[in-house]
């Protein structure tokens, strides 16, 4: 009661949220590139506020988007919908979608609001090639193991700019697999 009130000077006094925070949605891919998404709509039917919309694709030899038989094709996420509750990236098989730390969506046009799968997808770090290409993860390595997981789990940075064009230092979480 006797303590000194402080008022945080925002956009200059910046704070980062805590790390288990639920900003953004990001979908990851695999360490060579491909997407991780393949297009079940899971995420879609769990959804409590009917916020996302995805349409799957096949995959074909010459176009591989995924390892799977299918990639999401179409995704998206109105986020003049969504209540960030967690139960999509909960829904997710594969731990395509997460959650970044993000939470500078205030945007003066309705329609900027909706993301695009574009938009969502994390971006290429080195090493990776850009889909639509051959699965290129050796005999030692499987898409749907542990290993192939370690970047999601150690947290690293999922994009570098954000719609308004400000670097983006939050780290992707996975909800409920914490402890697993």
């Amino acid at each position: 009661m006797f303590k000194k009130v402080y008022t945080q000077q925002y956009p200059f006094d910046f704070y980062p949220p805590h790390v288990r925070y639920h900003g953004r949605h990001v979908l990851n891919r695999h360490p060579d590139g491909l997407e991780k998404c393949v297009g079940c709509e899971l995420c879609a039917w769990a959804c409590p506020a009917d916020a996302i919309y995805v349409e799957g694709g096949d995959n074909t030899e010459d176009e591989r988007y995924s390892p799977g038989e299918r990639y999401g094709a179409v995704y998206q996420i109105n986020y003049l919908r969504c209540i960030f509750c967690g139960l999509c990236i909960e829904a997710c098989p594969t731990r395509s979608l997460t959650m970044s730390n993000e939470y500078e969506l205030a945007l003066d046009n309705r329609q900027d609001l909706i993301y695009t799968k574009e938009q969502l997808m994390a971006p290429l770090l080195p090493g990776m090639e850009a889909p639509p290409h051959a699965m290129r993860l050796g005999a030692d390595q499987d898409y749907y193991t542990v290993s192939t997981q370690a970047p999601l789990q150690q947290g690293e940075p999922q994009s570098t700019a954000n719609v308004a064009g400000k670097p983006i230092t939050g780290r992707a979480i996975e909800v409920g697999r914490l402890h697993g």
